[in-house]
């Protein structure tokens, strides 16, 4: 027979700030040892008979301090499972995405994806194997992209929260014909305000869906 492992729910909770222009980490300190008092992934085990999705807002509410109706959407990302990953023992950890509408106050240290800070077990690894991931759901998979943007952003957002992602800035013209494709996404005739040194104000996108 078999032993069964323990099987964890880690998070990579992510939230896109305008003022920062930027998508943002949110991370926080645990409360407990093994590496009490450093940063790590909101993570939770997992309940038996319970869904990853259930068990991904748990982990947000709880260690994130964040209420439930602040998530906008999740999902699944990849199986860790390194024997060593637990100093506990082995353990099977399921990464989820999950994103999150601005929040107030919290527990969350929130940091840019190109300046992650040390965490606990190998949640770097985690944020690092998975960031290619995020990136490739973004315009392809509605649920993030519309989770991560909100029901209305500009030309502009999108083009910030490409960066953030991929690490590289598109050019308007090749992303916007990129969002024109994207299911329920529809450019509308409105325009940002004007931007601060002059220039063209970016187009507004509204989902439809």
């Amino acid at each position: 027979m078999i032993e069964s492992t323990l099987v964890s729910v880690d998070v990579v909770v992510l939230r896109f700030d305008p003022d920062a222009r930027a998508v943002l980490l949110g991370v926080a300190p645990r409360a407990l040892e093994p590496f009490a008092g450093e940063l790590a992934l909101p993570g939770v085990l997992l309940g038996r008979g319970e869904r990853l999705r259930d068990a991904s807002t748990r982990a947000v509410t709880a260690k994130l301090g964040l209420a439930a109706e602040s998530v906008t959407a999740t999902g699944q990302l990849a199986t860790f499972d390194e024997p060593s990953r637990d100093p506990r023992g082995p353990t099977l950890s399921v990464a989820l995405w999950a994103t999150v509408a601005r929040p107030t106050g919290g527990l969350a240290v929130w940091s840019r994806l190109d300046d992650v800070p040390a965490l606990a077990f190998d949640h770097n690894r985690i944020v690092a194997d998975c960031r290619p991931l995020l990136a490739d759901k973004l315009w392809r998979d509605v649920a993030f992209t519309a989770g991560l943007l909100g029901p209305e952003f500009t030309t502009a957002q999108a083009l910030d929260v490409t960066e953030s992602l991929t690490g590289d800035r598109p050019y308007p013209a090749n992303l916007g014909r990129t969002m024109d494709r994207v299911p329920g996404l529809e450019r509308t005739s409105e325009h940002a305000a004007a931007l601060p040194k002059g220039g063209r104000p970016p187009s507004v996108w509204k989902w439809t869906g």
